[in-house]
């Protein structure tokens, strides 16, 4: 094993700590939280393949990567009669024979024998197995040098990990941290922290973790050859979004793809903003539009449109819509309906999550109380906000300390018990058939233990202040909610602002978007940050949002990429295709034939986007991946393609009795008195909001000329054609 010798030194005490004048301090003594959990956490001893899973490992459990400090040294030192340690013999211990291979183990040698970090665990038992003193500094913050370096194919350096604790005085750490690559085949790390660059461009962020706290260092390979500055200058910056994204490029080396045509244009802004196509004459209009304003004109005028607010909804039902047979029909429309009319009013985002987490009423008249009707307990809900209005996944902490962030389960439970003063009147569920109304109330009293201690917890925020009233009468959720809308509340503006550019630009910063952490880095800080601090300072206008992002040149640039930028699929110097969401390529093949859907429990007219139900039966939507209306939200939509996809397109007799409809387009077209030209023309308008070009003209019209075939049947093949490619069931 290769030593560092300033982590080695700190390991061994043979250097006391700098404290934060510089000077040398005597040094500290081996104590179990200081240094011997974080060895067996660097040893691998507490993992989840090991003796950190659940009921342990061969009757020897220790807390998932050493969360809990107290259990692990009960079960080291007194477990099974405290046999794993012998004091009188050192080497003779259990926790060292086994640990070190001198005896069978499962797990091989995790310590080497005339190493450093077995000499500390064996120096501890001779002092007497001692805990840090309740005085001890307590660890506050770990950094990592350096926090961001450029390399060479194949180059490397060495991290270093400091530790820095409340009495101001900080610590090498390297030898005892662990480390890992976001993207281990570009940039890799061993156990040492000895980062390596691979053979291609691109990037990867290096974690250090050390007792639960983390450290990213970004490491950056750009591709050979500099890029001529002028290039760069000559880039146009429309807002800050521009200025950020070139700021990342000019790293790597990417040079963006060039402006999308008008066509394109036209077909993304629709799709992103509406969920729907643009009409051929839509987009005859625009195409012949020759004013130098007419991209954001469109974007102001889509968001106008009632079709905005069926759009956007869809999306947040996704996230929030219960089973109707679990928490009934009416409580599950009255919930559709309250977010479908957030959005035609464009409430603000902040008010729009306060009225949820604070939701009390009845589940017929208040909408957001049926999320408290399907969530019935404080660790059912905890979660749940916090993913969806913080991007902070917490499920892991509510077991056992998060392996890949520092919430600590302590920290869940505390807070969970924001919410042990919901109250409910009714019948509660019966399952499949619960319609009974409920009322979701203020209870006087409430409570939530530490499963481990049984301790009554109060209810705390993850960070910061969130005082509680003292009035009964008071909802904890009140304080809960003015924390999380709070200005410094840095996670809430930022995971909507990432949600959003996930939607428009197929990929968030943070991927995924709900999933703020640590070892899940931005791919563009700086533009996150921004996009984050000009929601909030906009009062959370999501129209607003969308229109920055929209009025950007890097929203408008080509998904064709460049020799350059052919391998970039985290930074935006390229338009990133997305296949088209069910509900709206269910619409899209209505509108394109002419023949819309008719959905069991809407009136007639009804859009698949319009749906209030995930179980409203649809072979197309169930085909194209809506959520299964057994999973419980929020749910996660699955963007893959798939043969059967292909296939339902190609021979769904739903698809083809639109095709051939006498109600439909194929028939109007086939029954007027147009040439086969501008046959063509209407249904490329129609299918991709743009003109044919002269060989697809040609090819298409040669269709209307082939022996025995009617002009009904020529048309109905070419647009069969169209809704057939990739051009239309993919938002470019």
């Amino acid at each position: 094993m290769r030593l560092m010798i300033p982590g080695v030194a700190a390991v061994l005490g043979l250097v006391g700590m700098v404290g934060a004048a510089g000077a040398v301090e005597p040094k500290s003594p081996i104590t179990f939280e200081r240094r011997v959990e974080p060895i067996l956490t660097r040893a691998g001893c507490n993992s989840g393949a090991c003796h950190g899973k659940g009921g342990g490992q061969n009757g020897f459990a220790l807390s998932l990567q050493g969360f809990d400090p107290t259990f692990d040294h009960i079960a080291i030192t007194r477990d099974v009669g405290g046999r794993r340690i012998l004091r009188s013999a050192p080497d003779e211990s259990l926790l060292l024979q086994k640990a070190s291979a001198a005896v069978p183990h499962g797990g091989g040698r995790r310590l080497d024998p005339d190493g450093a970090f077995y000499k500390t665990v064996r120096q501890w038992i001779v002092d007497g197995l001692p805990r840090d003193p309740a005085d001890a500094p307590k660890l506050v913050k770990v950094g990592v040098e350096p926090a961001e370096r450029a390399l060479k194919p194949e180059e490397a350096f060495e991290l270093r990990v400091v530790a820095t604790f409340s009495d101001g005085s900080t610590e090498d750490v390297t030898a005892l941290s662990t480390f890992g690559s976001t993207e281990s085949t570009l940039v890799a790390v061993d156990a040492d922290g000895r980062v390596k660059a691979g053979k291609l461009t691109g990037e990867a962020t290096i974690s250090a973790r050390y007792e639960g706290l983390f450290t990213n260092c970004d490491v950056f390979i750009p591709l050979a050859e500099a890029v001529p500055e002028s290039e760069y200058a000559a880039f146009p910056r429309a807002n800050f979004i521009d200025e950020l994204a070139l700021a990342k490029w000019r790293k790597l080396g990417l040079t963006p793809s060039g402006p999308a045509g008008d066509a394109t244009f036209l077909r993304r802004a629709h799709l992103d903003v509406i969920g729907r196509p643009p009409t051929p004459e839509e987009a005859r209009a625009f195409l012949d539009d020759s004013s130098p304003d007419k991209r954001a004109r469109l974007v102001d005028a889509l968001l106008r449109r009632p079709e905005y607010a069926d759009h956007w909804a869809t999306k947040w039902m996704d996230l929030l819509r219960p089973n109707p047979y679990r928490v009934g029909i009416k409580a599950v429309f009255n919930l559709d309906g309250w977010i479908r009319e957030a959005f035609r009013k464009n409430l603000p985002y902040d008010e729009f999550v306060r009225e949820i987490v604070t939701a009390q009423g009845s589940s017929f008249e208040q909408g957001p109380a049926t999320i408290f009707r399907d969530h019935r307990e404080p660790i059912e809900i905890a979660p749940v906000v916090g993913q969806l209005f913080l991007g902070i996944r917490l499920d892991c902490a509510k077991c056992h300390h998060h392996p890949f962030e520092s919430w600590t389960q302590d920290q869940f439970y505390e807070f969970a018990a924001f919410f042990t003063h919901v109250g409910r009147k009714g019948t509660g569920l019966s399952p499949p058939i619960s319609g009974s109304e409920e009322i979701v109330f203020t209870a006087k009293s409430g409570a939530l233990k530490h499963p481990l201690t049984g301790a009554p917890l109060e209810p705390k925020p993850l960070f910061g202040e969130a005082p509680v009233s003292d009035d009964p009468d008071v909802d904890p959720r009140e304080a809960l909610a003015r924390w999380m809308t709070a200005p410094e509340n840095r996670y809430f503006a930022k995971v909507m602002a990432n949600r959003v550019w996930g939607d428009l630009m197929g990929v968030g910063i943070v991927d995924p978007v709900d999933d703020i952490r640590a070892t899940n880095p931005p791919s563009n800080g700086p533009l996150l940050e921004a996009l984050a601090d000009d929601f909030r300072d906009h009062d959370y206008d999501v129209k607003h949002l969308i229109r920055t992002i929209t009025a950007s040149n890097v929203y408008a640039l080509s998904s064709e990429p460049n020799e350059r930028n052919v391998a970039d699929l985290r930074n935006f110097s390229r338009h990133y295709r997305q296949r088209l969401r069910a509900e709206t390529l269910a619409d899209a093949v209505g509108d394109a034939t002419g023949v819309p859907d008719s959905f069991d429990a809407a009136p007639p007219g009804t859009r698949a986007v319009a749906t209030w139900t995930n179980r409203t039966p649809s072979l197309f939507l169930d085909t194209f991946g809506r959520p299964d209306p057994n999973q419980d939200p929020p749910c996660e939509r699955v963007d893959d393609t798939a043969v059967v996809q292909a296939l339902h397109l190609m021979n769904a007799p739903e698809v083809n009795r639109k095709l051939s409809s006498d109600e439909g387009r194929v028939a109007a077209l086939a029954a007027g008195d147009a040439t086969p030209a501008a046959i063509v023309e209407e249904l490329f308008l129609t299918a991709y909001s743009r003109r044919p070009a002269a060989e697809e003209a040609e090819i298409a019209e040669a269709v209307f000329r082939q022996p025995g075939k009617s002009r009904r049947a020529a048309v109905e093949d070419v647009l069969w054609a169209l809704l057939n490619s990739p051009e239309f069931v993919f938002k470019d």
